[in-house]
């Protein structure tokens, strides 16, 4: 158990590396009218309310999330009578925190996870806080943009595994997934379904498309943000409100997470 946890820890932060490479990975899509990617990212850090999203696999909801921002809890205590402070939204920089549960594939007990990215007024990422949980496993990760590390600890009933990893370690995932998991990688892979981590860094070849379309949520038709990439040939989709909600997420494996609304007739 201890792990499989380890695989899905590493997998949500390899993840999210790669996401916050979108500053430099974007390009054009037919689909819609293009934007800058670097407007939908500016979006989603000031967004004023909690995106609370449902978790499902395979049509099954199988669990949640909610991503909030500080710029929305800020903004949550401000005079609605008054205007915001000046520079609410640059003098302390930026977080986000990312926070459910998830019951995933074979797995007994749900997942807990909490995380929090840091980043500055500038919008670049400082540091990353990510805990995975179950009943008797932990798994967290820390990790600070400066020191190119990523700190790495397990709590079971076994005891506590500590390991630090530079980031280019992080370059090859199915090498480090295989020397954190060794022998669950294969079953692993499988219950995801996603093959083997290509053997050369997939952040290095993204690429982001961001465009804004419309689509019909509930019984309105409404403009969004969709940012779209391919990872490993699996497609990824988010589809985000024009105040910066997450809306709807479209992932490898048939998972899927979105607002409530989206399916209302």
């Amino acid at each position: 158990m201890a792990a499989r946890l380890t695989f899905f820890a590493i997998a949500a932060f390899w993840m999210t590396m790669n996401v916050l490479l979108w500053r430099a990975e974007f390009g054009a899509h037919s689909g819609g009218i293009p934007v800058p990617i670097e407007l939908v990212w500016r979006k989603i850090l000031t967004a004023p309310d909690a995106s609370s999203l449902s978790v499902y696999q395979k049509g099954d909801r199988t669990g949640y999330c909610e991503l909030s921002t500080s710029v929305g809890q800020e903004m949550s205590t401000v005079d609605a009578d008054r205007p915001p402070p000046e520079g609410l939204l640059t003098r302390a920089g930026y977080q986000i925190h990312l926070a459910g549960n998830i019951a995933f594939g074979d797995f007994t007990n749900r997942l807990k996870f909490d995380g929090r990215l840091r980043f500055s007024s500038a919008r670049e990422w400082q540091e990353v806080n990510l805990k995975i949980s179950s009943h008797l496993t932990a798994v967290e990760i820390h990790s600070l943009a400066t020191n190119q590390t990523v700190h790495l600890k397990i709590t079971s009933d076994g005891g506590v595994l500590e390991r630090d990893l530079n980031f280019a370690d992080l370059e090859n995932p199915n090498t480090l997934v295989r020397a954190l998991v060794g022998d669950f990688a294969d079953p692993l892979f499988g219950a995801i379904d996603m093959p083997e981590l290509a053997t050369t860094s997939v952040a290095q070849k993204l690429e982001w498309r961001a465009t804004r379309i419309r689509v019909k949520i509930g019984t309105e038709t409404v403009p969004v943000y969709r940012i779209e990439t391919s990872i490993l040939g699996r497609n990824v989709l988010v589809d985000i409100s024009t105040l910066g909600e997450i809306l709807r997420v479209e992932l490898p494996g048939d998972i899927s997470a979105r607002i409530d609304e989206w399916g209302k007739p």
